[in-house]
């Protein structure tokens, strides 16, 4: 079995947060009314940070965003996000370390809060196979707006690891050898639960931990 290298997303291997750029993005193309929606972006960004929002509300705040069109409709609009905001805030140092634990036979795993129909396509890119994701509901081909299956975030993501290694067949214990990498206090559960947890140019409360438990910090040139 190949040791498991777990990489978060959002200012780990972006420069940037996946949903706030998303919600940038649609105000720009008018898709969201700027003057309504800002505000309540700003809000959440805040409480996010804090540590202060539930999974599930954030979860469900974001992937409201997508409600009442098919991931079809979105297509387009998916793919510009992708190519002009998303990639350029890929830094050469993310994919290097990406690359790095692919050289030694690793298998690479991206874990996000980030629901999967924004995030796939960054997997994708990266050339990930394995994502681990908040799910959008889906009703008769349409987002409903609302999210499905446990939101990937704080000890959801420790949760979901477990149902993917169960559906992988994989043991438990692979958690023991495994590295994951992550900028945030809300990924605290999982950097816990792993044998190398590393913070990459971590926020406050896990520079913090990172140093009364001894963990590699890593800055990543971007």
């Amino acid at each position: 079995m190949k040791p498991l290298a777990l990489f978060d997303l959002d200012h780990t291997l972006l420069s940037g947060d996946s949903d706030e750029l998303w919600c940038d993005f649609l105000m720009d193309e008018g898709v969201l009314d700027r003057a309504e929606f800002e505000p309540r972006n700003a809000g959440m960004v805040r409480r996010y940070r804090a540590a202060s929002v539930t999974p599930q509300e954030f979860s469900d705040f974001y992937v409201g965003t997508l409600a009442g069109r098919t991931p079809q409709e979105w297509q387009g609009l998916r793919e510009r996000f992708l190519r002009g905001v998303v990639l350029p805030l890929i830094p050469a140092s993310a994919r290097a370390l990406v690359e790095s634990h692919r050289a030694r036979g690793e298998r690479i795993v991206m874990t996000t809060a980030t629901n999967r129909y924004i995030t796939e396509l960054t997997a994708r890119d990266l050339q990930i196979a394995d994502l681990i994701a908040t799910d959008a509901e889906l009703i008769e081909g349409r987002f409903t707006g609302r999210t499905t299956g446990t939101p990937n975030m704080r000890d959801g993501k420790v949760l979901r690891l477990r149902q993917w290694l169960a559906e992988q067949s994989l043991p438990n214990s692979m958690l023991d050898s495994a590295t994951f990498y992550s900028d945030s206090t809300n990924d605290l559960p999982l950097l816990r639960a792993v044998g190398h947890a590393v913070a990459v140019d971590p926020d406050e409360g896990l520079r913090a931990e990172a140093a009364e438990r001894g963990w590699e910090v890593l800055r990543l040139a971007r």
